[in-house]
């Protein structure tokens, strides 16, 4: 998350009578670059109140259910380590065009897909690809806007927050309007037009670029390694329980470390040698980055667990059909919408300060959700609402400057690969909430177990969630006080 004072090559070399006005063309350029990222933010969640209708339509058992998200989260956290590189090997504009290109192919294999088998493996395609586009959007936002990229964020953080809990609501209208018979089908279907549209309007306006390293090569070794630790450390989580923890499961949990060890060293290795790794090491150094580390592992864990076990509790617990569940999660979009659009205000005047706010508010709202799954009477649709809303609002504050505040501290030369590496950390904390709190939920409730033995766990799931967040809000007090760009 750099700034530079890039702008767009076509608005420096085209004549100055013929050469479009910079403010639209770069605005535009910004809805291209949303529209691709909305792709990413809604499809690793979308399938959380559409799982239920998957399973009852390809079969599967409760880990399928989470591996129709951690799959999708897991190739992107891992691919994340790559895709970075290749925009600064070819080129931003051409690399984000190939990922749109493949993630629509993906998604109309997810929609057209008869068997589970086909399914999860079409989602962990969607997840690769999306490693591909998304540092490209990123990279290409700051090519655009410069010093002025605050502009470009007050309309693209709100709309991240929102749409980084709006996939199962999404999901939901989909699901139940069964669009042309599609059903469930429809939430993979719905991002061919979105997707043609980013990668249309991106084309003409987009700015070309060159690439940024030349005779730049890929680490696939550590990429491949990466790849095999995570794999290692989460397989064994999503599917020990349903299996009664097998040998094989604890013997995978035990060899990630040793794996996830031996990338870290073959990328010390191949920093010494001076050649080109996927992390940048040096910032590992610092304290403030790693609590960063820390920070978005427990936040961003908690809240992807927990959303994927409200969704799963609405509807095979309640009984929900996947409309009223999407209705009852909607004070959490609301929430995530008004809690980013007011931190960007915030940010600025309070720093790491906005962080701590967002999470005692978010603790707020989880308490009293603990106390309502813990009554005798299941609740009713609406009767959620309030909570979710507090809840959402905390959640939303800290979408905005989180990452920002994070790399606060850390030199010019270090911000661009601690950002990526800050991201792969995310989505790979995204899977293992998914692995983790998914166990914890079907660890007291079997699929039509009643809505007793759903109250329960949900109530354990979020009591968890409250720990987490608490451990995130001790954590907050390691990171920088002020965001890089208050410097």
């Amino acid at each position: 998350m750099t700034l530079t004072a890039d702008t767009l090559p076509t608005e420096t070399a085209a004549a100055p009578l013929k050469a479009p006005p910079v403010f639209p063309r770069r605005w535009l350029g910004l809805i291209a670059i949303l529209a691709a990222t909305l792709l990413n933010l809604l499809d690793a969640s979308i399938v959380n109140v559409a799982a239920p209708a998957i399973r009852a339509e390809l079969g599967g058992t409760a880990s399928t259910i989470q591996w129709l998200a951690a799959g999708y989260t897991l190739a992107l956290a891992v691919g994340l380590l790559t895709g970075g590189r290749l925009g600064d090997m070819f080129g931003r504009k051409r690399v984000l065009q190939l990922g749109l290109v493949g993630f629509l192919a993906a998604s109309l294999a997810c929609g057209a897909a008869d068997l589970i088998e086909l399914l999860l493996a079409a989602r962990v395609v969607q997840g690769a690809f999306a490693a591909v586009m998304v540092p490209q959007c990123f990279g290409l936002i700051r090519d655009m806007f410069g010093r002025e990229l605050g502009k470009a964020y007050a309309l693209f953080g709100p709309l991240i927050g929102l749409a980084s809990i709006a996939g199962p609501i999404v999901a939901g209208f989909l699901v139940d309007a069964d669009v042309a018979g599609t059903g469930w089908r429809s939430i993979f279907l719905i991002n061919l037009p979105l997707g043609l549209a980013a990668l249309v309007l991106g084309a003409k306006v987009l700015p070309a670029g060159a690439p940024v390293a030349k005779g730049l090569k890929l680490d696939l070794g550590g990429a491949l390694i990466a790849a095999a630790g995570m794999c290692l450390l989460l397989v064994p989580l999503v599917e020990g329980r349903e299996l009664g923890w097998p040998a094989w499961s604890i013997a995978m949990l035990i060899a990630s470390v040793p794996v996830l060890g031996l990338f870290a060293w073959t990328q010390a290795r191949r920093a010494r040698a001076g050649k080109a790794a996927l992390i940048e090491l040096s910032v590992f150094a610092k304290r403030s980055y790693t609590s960063g580390i820390a920070f978005v592992t427990v936040f961003f864990g908690a809240v992807t667990g927990f959303s994927l076990a409200v969704g799963l509790f609405l509807q095979l617990g309640l009984g929900f059909g996947p409309l009223d569940a999407s209705l009852a999660m909607a004070g959490w979009a609301v929430g995530a919408f008004i809690g980013s659009g007011s931190s960007a205000g915030l940010a600025p005047k309070l720093g790491r300060k906005v962080l701590h706010l967002g999470l005692t508010i978010m603790t707020a709202g989880l308490v009293v959700l603990w106390f309502q799954f813990g009554a005798e009477a299941a609740p009713g649709m609406w009767s959620l609402s309030p909570a979710f809303l507090v809840f959402g609002i905390g959640m939303g504050m800290i979408f905005v400057p989180l990452f920002e505040i994070i790399v606060g501290d850390l030199e010019d030369h270090e911000v661009g690969s601690a950002s990526g590496l800050l991201e792969s950390f995310q989505q790979g904390a995204a899977a293992l909430g998914v692995a983790v709190l998914g166990t914890v939920f079907f660890s007291g409730f079997d699929i039509g177990g009643g809505a007793a033995a759903a109250m329960e766990s949900a109530r354990l799931v979020t009591g968890l969630t409250i720990a987490l967040t608490l451990v995130a809000l001790v954590v907050a007090f390691g990171l920088p006080k002020r965001a890089r760009a208050e410097h």
